[in-house]
């Protein structure tokens, strides 16, 4: 079932997302493009109802302000805006005071139907996938994140073994990960999947190596060349899958917004890509990427997984990465993970993990003295990454953490729990 559309066109708005997920609320599928849409472009989306003119304070790019062309006006779809309009245009389009107004317009203005939802937006994407694909194959690297997860399984449903999932452990996974992708993805949904086990790999390159940026660099370097290599070993691949989201399209910036930061599956891709990207998350926000991971059947601990750095644990081992502290991060992680869901608190806490850093202290263990690492835990709560305060974790609950840590990881003889807001502190530690 096609779902009706309404067209946000950005004017330079920095609500252009709170816009769209005013309308999506109602029910009604949006999505935000550039003020110099031209009509062809608007005419060649599907199912346009209506359009919304979002200015705001970005309005004014060098010297002049930003206008959507003047045919637009005529294209044939009702024009409103959020912005106060300006003289050449305010017989033509009317402004919005109040939520009542937008909901009156899409519904009344536009005849709209609140068909946006999960289920029909699967329908519609499965289409879209197979009319782009055809009979050929498409690649996806599968990390078992949130977005690459729900990406593939949405490329499995649309053309089935079509789709060559690649999934690389660079032995930095969180514990028992890769064990999870191969059993969803090749034991229950049949996905073709190839695992390359590359830990000593990227440990080899890793060795000695302390500075944060030089790791992250290796890292992401290394899994593109492991990436590449089996690539090269395949026949007839012509489409790249990416589990590109909204989010990172805005972070990366746009015509009138300024970059947050850059994302390497939207600007960072080469020049010279060979492959055609088939990106169907792209106008999705997270929490809309977990229900439709809801919807094809994920299991709930693959959907809800917490945000996770690009570099795995590699971060979480501060300096120079030991195997003994890195697996001293995994098995004190899965720990923290265990007691926190029996607590009820990994729905109610945004992200908590744990980090061991490249120092030892003196303890006690077994009536003799130890010279071994600590084990920090963090658990913070945040709207938009850009803040974040301390979770007050009931002391009893710490007390379990803590006891099970120093018994069960080896080379742990001492568990601290930071205490430090963001700012002044990062939410990562390196």
């Amino acid at each position: 079932m096609k779902q009706d559309l309404i067209v946000i066109l950005d004017l330079g708005s920095t609500e252009n997302t709170v816009l769209a997920r005013a309308v999506r609320d109602m029910g009604v599928y949006s999505e935000i493009h550039p003020h110099d849409i031209t009509v062809d472009e608007l005419k060649a989306l599907s199912n346009v109802k209506g359009i919304i003119l979002n200015g705001g304070e970005n309005r004014v790019v060098d010297g002049a302000a930003v206008e959507v062309r003047p045919e637009i006006y005529d294209c044939g779809f009702p024009v409103i805006s959020v912005d106060h309009p300006t003289a050449k245009c305010e017989k033509q389009y009317k402004a919005i005071p109040s939520d009542e107004e937008l909901k009156k317009f899409v519904f009344e203005e536009c005849g709209a139907q609140a068909n946006w939802n999960m289920k029909n937006f699967i329908e519609d994407q499965v289409q879209m996938i197979r009319n782009q694909v055809g009979d050929r194959k498409v690649l996806l690297a599968l990390s078992g994140g949130v977005d690459s997860s729900v990406v593939a399984a949405l490329l499995i449903k649309a053309i089935g073994k079509q789709l060559v999932c690649v999934h690389v452990n660079h032995g930095l996974m969180r514990k028992n990960e890769s064990e999870s992708v191969i059993e969803v993805f090749k034991n229950q949904l049949n996905a073709n999947l190839i695992y390359v086990d590359a830990v000593e790999r990227f440990l080899g390159k890793l060795e000695g190596v302390s500075d944060p940026e030089q790791k992250r660099k290796i890292i992401g370097s290394e899994f593109i060349r492991v990436f590449e290599e089996e690539a090269r070993k395949l026949e007839g691949i012509d489409f790249l899958g990416q589990g590109t989201i909204y989010p990172d399209i805005i972070e990366s910036g746009t015509k009138t917004a300024k970059m947050v930061k850059s994302h390497h599956n939207v600007g960072g891709l080469p020049e010279d890509l060979k492959f055609e990207l088939v990106e169907p998350l792209k106008q999705l926000f997270k929490d809309e990427v977990r229900a439709c991971g809801v919807e094809l059947g994920l299991p709930e601990s693959m959907v809800y997984r917490q945000p996770f750095p690009g570099p795995g644990l590699g971060v979480r081992c501060l300096g120079a990465i030991t195997r003994d502290r890195l697996e001293a991060v995994r098995e004190s992680d899965a720990i923290l993970r265990e007691e926190f869901e029996k607590a009820g608190l990994n729905k109610k806490v945004w992200q908590y993990f744990t980090v061991v850093p490249d120092f030892k202290s003196v303890g006690l263990k077994n009536h003799a003295r130890s010279f071994e690492y600590m084990v920090i835990i963090r658990a913070i709560n945040t709207i938009d990454a850009m803040s974040a305060t301390i979770e007050r974790i009931d002391w009893d609950v710490l007390q379990k953490i803590t006891d099970r840590i120093l018994a069960e990881v080896d080379n742990v003889n001492r568990v601290c729990y930071d205490m430090s807001p963001k700012p002044p502190a990062t939410i990562e530690f390196e």
